[in-house]
C-alpha cells in the first residue's frame, strides 16, 4: 500500500473519531440536565473518541507535512455537518451545505498533492 494513501486512511480515521466525540460531547450537554449517568457516559466517550483521535493525528503529524495533514483534517468539518443533519436532526442550511461541498473538493484537491 502505498504511503500516503495509509497515511490518508489514517488521518481520515482520526478525523472521524473527532467528529464523533464532538457528537458525544453535543449530545451528553444536551443530557446533563435530565439523565446526568447517562450524559456522563456519554461525555466519556466523547473524551475517548476525541483522545484516541489526538493520538492518532500525532502520529500522522510525526511523518507528514503539517499543511498536508492539517488540511486533510478538515473530513472532521464534513463529518460534522452530516452527523449533526442526521444524529441531532439539527437543520443545515443550502449555504451550510455549499460551505461543506467546498471543503470536501478543497480536502480533495490537497490530498493529491
Amino acid at each position: 500500500m502505498n504511503k500516503k494513501l495509509l497515511y490518508l486512511l489514517v488521518l481520515s480515521s482520526s478525523a472521524l473519531l473527532g467528529s464523533f466525540g464532538q457528537l458525544f460531547f453535543k449530545y451528553s450537554l444536551t443530557l446533563l440536565g435530565t439523565a446526568f449517568d447517562y450524559g456522563s457516559l456519554m461525555m466519556v466517550l466523547g473524551l475517548a473518541a476525541y483522545g484516541l483521535s489526538t493520538v492518532i493525528y500525532f502520529y500522522v503529524l510525526s511523518r507528514v507535512h503539517l499543511s498536508w495533514a492539517y488540511s486533510v483534517s478538515g473530513i472532521s468539518y464534513i463529518v460534522a455537518v452530516i452527523l449533526s443533519r442526521l444524529v441531532l436532526l439539527e437543520n443545515v442550511t443550502y449555504l451550510r451545505w455549499a460551505g461543506v461541498i467546498l471543503i470536501f473538493i478543497g480536502v480533495v484537491l490537497v490530498s493529491y498533492t
